[in-house]
């Protein structure tokens, strides 16, 4: 288990999909990467970020699931990965919702934490005009985000 209390096999899964829907080598899109600042990093956490875990999790997760889950997504990635990321990202969301639901979670913290932080995500998609290569640095930093987690 991790601090969020979802296996890490789970984050594994999440990832593994990632790693699958690759489409062009990420050597080609260096010129594109930018620093979208993750707001957690695994050798800082205090008490109160440990506790916080779950609900962090299941917003940055909601987040991912937000992010691939749009029409242009669809349009950059081959739709049967896609769908198999989604349905693993929803069970995952499903298990963390029944956490939190039992243990009365709430983090109106993370919650702004983890939108500013994909909000910049949306934001330099769109500003690359959702370019495979801007897609491919996302891609890369989503599957670092999960392996911090």
């Amino acid at each position: 288990q991790n601090l969020s209390g979802i296996p890490s096999q789970e984050n594994r899964e999440i990832s593994t999909y990632l790693w699958w829907m690759k489409r062009i080598p990420s050597q080609l899109c260096l010129k594109e990467r930018t620093d979208f600042k993750f707001p957690w990093k695994r050798d800082n956490n205090t008490p109160i970020q440990m506790t916080q875990g779950t609900c962090y999790h299941h917003l940055i997760l909601q987040q991912i699931s937000n992010l691939f889950n749009t029409e242009e997504s669809r349009a950059a990635w081959n739709n049967t990965l896609l769908d198999q990321l989604l349905s693993r990202l929803h069970h995952s969301l499903e298990q963390l919702w029944k956490q939190m639901d039992k243990d009365n979670l709430a983090c109106p913290y993370w919650e702004t934490v983890v939108r500013k932080y994909f909000q910049g995500i949306h934001r330099y998609l769109k500003g690359k005009e959702y370019s495979l290569c801007a897609w491919e640095v996302v891609r890369v930093k989503i599957g670092e985000c999960l392996s911090l987690m």
